[in-house]
């Protein structure tokens, strides 16, 4: 598993943000873990994405003294970080001190979701695509903003280079990639893989996109809207369900309509999609990407091959790539918890045998007649209170804290007085 010549293992856990964080540990010390497992302050679930303690919580992080919570590597995902020589990662199931795991935990949260669509006999397979914006040391963007232009994918040819064999460390396979419509904009497709493998893959894949970059003196964001009037960076997710090896998403006859399965999974990720929003795009950034003219969906809306809509039906003459791609997620959405809430939504409308609307051709995104998405931190928030299905099937514990850590970002940006503000104000007010 890992010997005394290896410098560190990174044993880590995805936070609420969807970034890893933990410890470095030597050998030994974390084969000791493996054994006996490993402690680490409760403070990790409690912070926001510059570090400030939370301290609208109550049971636990700087409330509570920030005590230990239990620490058990999860050793299928130990993996090597090429860019390190002799540094490797495992991700860790962290657990209350009385033995129950912590399900707060983003991990946990998809895995309960996963064992929520056991329970109706689908196995989910998932897959991640990523638009990422690379900037050199200048702060310049990498490519001149052409999308799906050859020529322009040279001007990453460095960090492919080492990405390539960096991904294959980890595991992951990067199946493509090429340019988007926004200056240094690249986008990443991730392969398919099962159930909570395809977040692990994802949240791997951000990982190391961000800390190899920075190795090479480049810097990657995935920051979901990085200047106006330019492409955001979308975080789309591909989902099928498997019974038995069989796709459930694929009709006998490719020409065929959706199945009765996919139609009821679309149903119940349209019926949900309000409030899932709030997990698809969980900053006050997001919601600038979401507006209409960017391929960014809008309103609650579904089409075959449209790309308009919040949710594409995809058939193909292979089955196994028969799927939907549900196109709301940002860059900057956790994927654990993005995957967790659209297989949760999908699992609730095959239970209930829902009914989509009819599907959309052509461009959807400026329909008034279609439900309008919250455009706002502010009106996802609402939206997911009141959608006490999602919150239940989500756990409300998990419900009630991530709920608390998005009011906090809303709070923090109530409080912030912007450059825009400056500049528009300062001398006419």
């Amino acid at each position: 598993m890992t010997d005394a010549s290896k410098e560190f293992v990174l044993l880590g856990m995805p936070d609420v943000h969807g970034s890893i964080r933990g410890k470095a540990l030597r050998p030994s010390a974390f084969q000791s873990a493996v054994k006996n497992g490993a402690v680490m302050t409760d403070l990790w679930l409690g912070l926001d994405p510059v570090d400030a303690p939370i301290a609208d919580y109550e049971n636990y992080g700087i409330r509570t003294g920030a005590p230990d919570l239990l620490i058990e590597p999860d050793s299928d995902t130990l993996r090597e970080l090429t860019w390190r020589s002799g540094w490797q990662i495992c991700l860790a199931t962290p657990s209350w001190r009385d033995g129950r795991r912590c399900q707060l935990a983003s991990r946990e949260v998809l895995r309960e979701s996963l064992d929520g669509m056991a329970a109706l006999g689908y196995e989910v397979l998932a897959a991640f695509e990523y638009e990422v914006r690379i900037f050199d040391q200048e702060a310049a963007p990498l490519s001149s903003g052409l999308s799906y232009h050859l020529n322009e994918i040279g001007h990453f040819n460095t960090l492919l280079s080492n990405l390539v064999p960096a991904l294959d460390g980890l595991g992951v396979e990067l199946e493509a990639v090429h340019t988007e419509a926004g200056p240094g904009l690249l986008e990443l497709n991730i392969a398919a893989r099962h159930g909570l493998r395809a977040a692990d893959d994802a949240a791997y894949v951000k990982f190391a996109v961000k800390d190899l970059a920075a190795t090479l003196g480049l810097r990657a964001s995935f920051l979901a809207k990085t200047m106006p009037l330019e492409e955001g960076s979308s975080g789309h997710v591909h989902l099928s369900l498997w019974n038995e090896g069989t796709n459930a998403f694929a009709p006998a006859d490719p020409t065929d309509d959706a199945t009765a399965v996919a139609t009821a999974a679309i149903a119940g990720v349209l019926d949900h999609l309000p409030a899932a929003s709030l997990l698809l795009n969980p900053t006050v950034n997001s919601y600038k990407r979401l507006v209409p003219g960017y391929f960014a969906p809008v309103n609650v809306s579904w089409g075959y091959e449209n790309r308009s809509a919040s949710v594409r039906a995809i058939h193909s003459k292979r089955t196994e790539r028969s799927r939907i791609e549900c196109r709301r997620p940002g860059a900057d959405a956790n994927p654990y918890l993005a995957l967790a809430t659209l297989v949760a939504s999908a699992a609730d409308g095959i239970r209930n045998e829902m009914a989509p609307p009819t599907p959309l051709e052509g461009d959807v995104s400026e329909r008034s007649d279609l439900i309008a998405l919250p455009n706002s931190l502010e009106n996802a928030l609402t939206a997911f209170r009141a959608d006490t299905g999602l919150r239940d099937a989500l756990g409300e514990d998990f419900s009630k804290y991530y709920e608390i850590s998005r009011n906090w970002e809303l709070k923090a940006w109530q409080r912030a007085v912007s450059d825009w503000e400056r500049d528009r104000y300062i001398r006419t007010v």
